[in-house]
Parts: structure tokens; sequence; C-alpha cells
């Protein structure tokens, strides 16, 4: 699937998604919302796909909004990047909300949007030369992309706010030790490393994932005893499934579980 500002290739059964405007360092216009949209509605209903990582073209994740663009539209500048953020919301969602696991390969600068839809995906790994920051105070707006969704969850409100009022940036080490990143990568191994943990997702219990990640989601609202009733009705739908099946079985004949071809 090939659209102008987002890129996706398929190998090993793993969608590969490149912002792709690295002559702006893939900042995010109108244009790449809409693409990043299509791209995730496309990575959520394949049948191939069974995990997801987002990367950015060339040497930057995403330097965040175009801001350039939205300026350009004047007085519509408030309309306009509401439709900006429509597309891009609606993307995040299908991303987050999708069985499959969503990987970010993060290289370079991830700023504002970037630095959002970082800390939007399930598990990110860093290349060493890696930067966040948030950058929307410093020049008087507020987080999108899923920003104060995501970030406080990851790192706490105290340093989420930090992190917005003071526009302090992050090495790749800081923010692996924030939490923000799962692991940091020597910069011309990320891809190999990410794509190497993405296979193995994707040979696994994709429909387990998503159910994993729809527990893990929904406890930061609900209460212990309405969470454990949630963990006992999942588990118990799970068990009965066919994935659930298959790996119980291959666990009793000590064998490997062969999860893709109950697709088939």
């Amino acid at each position: 699937m090939e659209n102008k500002f987002v890129s996706l290739s398929i190998e090993n059964h793993v969608g590969i998604v490149t912002l792709n405007r690295p002559e702006v360092g893939n900042a995010l216009n109108l244009e790449m919302a809409q693409d990043l949209l299509d791209v995730a509605i496309y990575c959520s209903e394949s049948q191939e796909i069974r995990a997801v990582v987002i990367t950015g073209a060339g040497n930057k994740f995403s330097v965040g909004g175009d801001l350039k663009s939205f300026a350009n539209e004047g007085n519509e500048i408030g309309s306009h990047l509401k439709r900006v953020t429509t597309y891009l919301h609606q993307a995040i969602s299908y991303f987050a909300r999708m069985n499959k696991p969503f990987i970010g390969a993060i290289n370079g600068v991830a700023a504002g949007a970037g630095m959002s839809l970082a800390c939007a995906c399930d598990i990110a790994y860093a290349s060493d030369q890696s930067k966040f920051v948030m950058a929307y105070n410093k020049i008087g707006l507020t987080p999108d992309g899923s920003g104060s969704y995501f970030l406080p969850r990851v790192v706490g409100i105290r340093r989420a706010i930090e992190l917005m009022y003071t526009n302090r940036m992050l090495n790749a080490q800081e923010a692996c030790e924030w939490g923000i990143v799962n692991h940091v990568v020597a910069d011309d191994e990320l891809m190999n490393v990410v794509l190497e943990l993405a296979k193995n997702l994707a040979n696994g219990p994709v429909g387990a994932f998503g159910a994993t990640k729809k527990l893990m989601y929904h406890s930061l609202q609900e209460t212990l005893e309405s969470q454990m009733s949630l963990e006992s009705e999942f588990l118990a739908q799970r068990a009965s499934c066919a994935e659930g099946n298959e790996g119980i079985s291959a666990f009793l004949e000590k064998r490997e579980a062969d999860f893709i071809n109950l697709d088939k």
C-alpha cells in the first residue's frame, strides 16, 4: 500500500508503516494525517498483517505538526486543526485498539505529535540517536495525538506536566529510564531488532494480545473487583477459542503452537 506521505509494506506478516516526509522531518500535515488513517484502517483489517511497526523515513521519527502549513490557513487555522486531528486521532485509535501489537521504531527526533504517537505504541524501541520533546506549550499550544492520555499514564502526571511546561528534551536513555521507550538500540540496528521482535509477535496469539491490551486499558478505570471480573470473563473466552485450544494442546503435547494457520 503506497500513499504519498505514509507508506506501508508487509514482511513476514508484519506491517511496516513509514511516515514519509523526510524533507521536513516527517512533519504532520492534513494529507499525512489522512494517509495515516487509511493505513491504520488497512492494518487493523488485514488478515495478512499480524503485527505493526511504525517508524519515520530519513533520520527523524516526526518533528510533530507542520506549523508552516497550519499558519498558512490564517483565520481558518482552528477549523483546519480540527480536520487534521480528526484524521490523526482516528488513526491512533485504530492502531491502539487493534488486536495486533503496535510497535514503535523511534529513529531520531520525536517531537510534539511525534512524541505523542511514540507514547501510543504498545512497545517502543528507540535509536540511541533519538530525542523526545513535547514542544506544545513552548509555542502556546496544548497536546494532541493522545499525548495527554498516554504520557501521564507512562511517566506519571507530575513528570508529564514538567515535560509540557518546561519543554525539556529527553535523550534516548532518559526516555528509557522514564518508561517512554522499552529499550534503546544502536541506530544502525534499530529496524533489524524491531522487525525481529515484530516477526516473533506476529507468529503469536494475536487475539490474546488484543484481549490483554484491552484488559490493561480497562484497569485504569476499574475497581479491583470489577477488573478481576473482567479477567475471569476474558480468560474463559480465550480458553474456549481456537487460539486457546491450540495453545493448551501445544503445551500438553510439548510442541510449538501454530497460531497463524488458525486464521485460514
